[in-house]
């Protein structure tokens, strides 16, 4: 491509289909935060597009490292994440309950988030490393197997069930992409599915159980375990086509809307800008996640193939999961929308899925002009 003398090369091959339409996510969320909070910067709007801007900043500053350098610290991070993780265990700050954070004085930091991208580098050079002829026997599957249920398993015990499920699954997809018969997978999921009726009763604690139990019959609480299910369909029903209009939701400014600023952050927007904004919003996303499989597409070599894939995979959970949870299709576990829900740790974990994503077509399209 021939760039203007005006502007830079490094920045003239930055991906900016890409960038232009996160930042149409992360814009259209700081306006959803900005309703929600009766139309006021504060408390939510002005510190999120402040993380918003730096995370993305950092993702297009790290995108200029090469495709090398994540091979060979993946691993490496790995271990060091998990070290992390058992730090939270004997040291970790509690909140809400649950201990999933070190606090580090000027930083708040949670761990298993960084696992959610650690795991999948670590999976994807374990079979970059592993003879292909070797991916389909069973010294294949159970190392990774550990790689990815030590940390699941690590966080579950925080407990934190969403982001155990989303590390066990980017790993499991990356695996699944590796080549492992599939044979495997099917006997996997049928040990699951004997298996969770146990787990449901005797391995998760009482608040998580009571999910679970109110997915299955919505109505049977609807003051109490289901309110926020109720509430969120209510919300996302009576939005319509095009919705109440922006400061004009009665859900979330009369406080019918639990956490509508977080997790149930789609309901407070789906109320107001309707069933054309909850399409924007999917739409975005689903061009995001697509950019990020073709860049595994062209990618040359098996770590980046498996690396990208897994990364737009992570991305993919993130938005379905949170979408089936605020519409009554899963049970409650947690999950935000990235880049919409107020909070830094998911945005922190998009733009770090996109730095390397970006990191690695760099390194595809600069091989290819040689």
């Amino acid at each position: 491509m021939r760039h203007s003398s005006i502007v830079p090369a490094p920045l003239a091959r930055l991906p900016w289909r890409l960038l232009l339409t996160v930042l149409a996510i992360g814009c259209f969320g700081l306006v959803v935060l900005y309703s929600a909070a009766g139309g006021s910067l504060r408390p939510w709007a002005l510190p999120q597009a402040v993380r918003f801007f730096v995370f993305l900043g950092g993702a297009v500053v790290l995108s200029r490292l090469r495709e090398e350098v994540w091979r060979q610290a993946a691993l490496p991070a790995y271990v060091v994440i998990l070290v992390l993780l058992v730090l939270v265990e004997l040291l970790g700050a509690v909140r809400g309950g649950a201990q999933r954070w070190l606090d580090l004085g000027f930083i708040r930091l949670q761990p298993s988030e960084l696992m959610k991208v650690g795991i999948v580098l670590a999976v994807a050079r374990f079979y970059d490393m592993l003879p292909p002829n070797q991916t389909r026997r069973i010294g294949g599957l159970w190392p990774a197997v550990l790689l990815v249920g030590i940390p699941a398993g690590l966080v579950m015990l925080q407990p934190d069930l969403g982001t155990a499920l989303m590390i066990a699954a980017g790993g499991v997809t990356v695996v699944f992409l590796a080549g492992v018969p599939l044979r495997l997978f099917v006997g996997g999921a049928l040990s699951l599915a004997v298996a969770a009726p146990l787990a449901v009763n005797f391995l998760l604690h009482d608040y998580q159980r009571n999910r679970v139990l109110i997915f299955m019959d919505p109505e049977s609480d609807p003051l109490g375990t289901g309110y926020h299910i109720s509430q969120s369909k209510i919300a996302i029903g009576s939005g319509g086509i095009f919705g109440k209009g922006f400061l004009n939701g009665t859900q979330s400014h009369l406080d019918y809307l639990p956490e509508g600023h977080t997790d149930f952050v789609f309901a407070t927007m789906a109320e107001e800008w309707g069933l054309a904004g909850g399409i924007f919003i999917i739409a975005a996303f689903l061009l995001v996640i697509r950019w990020g499989v073709n860049v595994g597409v062209r990618a040359d070599s098996r770590f980046a193939k498996l690396t990208a894939a897994g990364l737009s995979t992570t991305i993919f959970f993130y938005v379905a999961i949170n979408l089936m949870m605020v519409m009554g299709l899963a049970p409650v576990v947690g999950i935000p929308l990235p880049l919409v829900s107020f909070g830094g740790s998911a945005q922190m974990t998009v733009c770090l899925c996109l730095a390397i994503l970006m990191s690695i077509d760099r390194t595809n399209r600069r091989a290819s002009r040689w």
